[in-house]
């Protein structure tokens, strides 16, 4: 899809982690813990209402340099949503991470990375559109731990951007993959940077 960023150019051995849906206490101070212990920076695809019921949470992402970026504000499914309305929810989400965060990127996310052409159109004009090219599956519960990691690290190269999700239903393969994967890179010299 042109007008879509699938991954980063890069000289070097740099990496883009992306965490999206929350935040949630339940599970993003953990995620913290994680990175930090890597000194590794992410970038958060928040979903506003999270932000908005979770300020504290989201203001621990950016005191350890994170980035916060916008995912909508309901965590809408764009294929049955208006135009109007999607475009509503995301300025939405904007103004709630604009409160923290006044002058960082426009960068958006679709959830479940479906978005119609004329809603893409429509948010280029304001956003950068953040896609990615290794999906962990952390959500898939059918999906063995071990697995959900293995395939990450397989589909991972120089200016990779990763999706894991800072959600309940994630948390048991992600827990399992997101320290594993952050020991494997890190090992073979890659650093891990904010979009």
């Amino acid at each position: 899809m042109p007008g879509y960023t699938w991954h980063r150019e890069v000289q070097g051995k740099v990496l883009y982690l992306t965490f999206d849906d929350g935040p949630i206490p339940e599970i993003t101070p953990w995620v913290l813990e994680q990175l930090a212990e890597y000194k590794a920076k992410a970038t958060f695809f928040c979903v506003g209402e999270n932000v908005a019921k979770h300020q504290e949470v989201a203001q621990a992402v950016l005191a350890q340099g994170h980035l916060l970026a916008n995912h909508t504000y309901n965590h809408l499914k764009g294929w049955q949503t208006s135009l109007p309305q999607y475009v509503a929810n995301t300025a939405k989400c904007q103004e709630e991470l604009e409160k923290l965060q006044p002058s960082a990127p426009k960068l958006f996310r679709p959830p479940y990375g479906r978005i119609s052409g004329k809603q893409g159109q429509a948010l280029r004009q304001t956003y950068e559109l953040i896609m990615w090219d290794v999906l962990t599956n952390d959500y898939d519960q059918s999906l063995a731990p071990e697995v959900c990691l293995q395939q990450s690290i397989k589909s991972t190269q120089g200016g990779s951007i990763i999706v894991f999700h800072d959600s309940l239903k994630a948390q048991r393969n992600m827990m399992h993959a997101l320290p594993r994967y952050l020991e494997h890179f890190t090992r073979l010299g890659y650093t891990f940077e904010t979009l």
